[in-house]
């Protein structure tokens, strides 16, 4: 999938295992099928020898449908082809993913502030994963929720999209949008869902409603 993908996603996925009720595999199709055009395959349970045969599995999957990420693991996303990374502040220094990755795959940058996300775009990010939004108990070091606001401030400061993350719910996901962020995600309320297409394809429409209004 190519960069320019990125201009259009809405429901954006991040998987999680430990959270789901059906498996990764089974959540990501389902996503799919509702029209979601990003996934984060995010592991934090399996050895790379397990992430490396599943993320194969992923990329297949995705292949002409949806941008395929991996979280933190630029190893793992070499090794499956992914379309790219997304990194936290904490992670590989960026200019190292760069090298590694080269110039044609995406890398996403987790950012909680506008320093960081200016930061992040000076270094060649393609996308910023702003966090938290809300208070979230998905993360547990997910730190202090910087608001509706910090997403309108970074929003004036660049032109980079933006995918908000942290405590979104449907309840909350069209005041997200309105506020600047192209993409939204809910981990918790997708994964851990009985029914995972139709919790994606329920976000999909509030956010593609909301992009029409504004």
């Amino acid at each position: 999938m190519k960069k320019d993908t990125l201009k259009e996603i809405d429901f954006y996925m991040v998987t999680d295992s430990g959270l789901s009720r059906k498996g990764t595999l089974n959540d990501v199709e389902q996503a799919l099928k509702a029209d979601c055009r990003i996934i984060q395959y995010r592991e934090k349970c399996k050895s790379t020898k397990e992430m490396i045969e599943e993320g194969k599995c992923l990329k297949s999957i995705c292949k002409n449908r949806a941008i395929l990420l991996v979280n933190d693991r630029v190893d793992v996303a070499l090794a499956i082809d992914a379309d790219g990374v997304h990194i936290g502040q904490d992670d590989m220094p960026f200019m190292i993913a760069r090298e590694q990755l080269g110039e044609g795959k995406i890398i996403g940058v987790t950012v909680h502030n506008v320093e960081e996300a200016l930061s992040a775009e000076r270094a060649g990010a393609d996308y910023f994963g702003l966090s938290p939004i809300f208070e979230t108990g998905t993360k547990k070091d997910a730190g202090k929720a910087c608001g509706l606001s910090m997403i309108t401030e970074v929003r004036k400061r660049t032109k980079l999209p933006i995918v908000a993350i942290g405590g979104i719910i449907r309840g909350n996901v069209e005041d997200v949008i309105r506020a600047g962020a192209d993409a939204a995600v809910a981990i918790s309320a997708v994964v851990n869902s009985e029914d995972v297409y139709r919790e994606t394809e329920m976000f999909i429409e509030i956010i593609r409603n909301v992009k029409k209004l504004i």
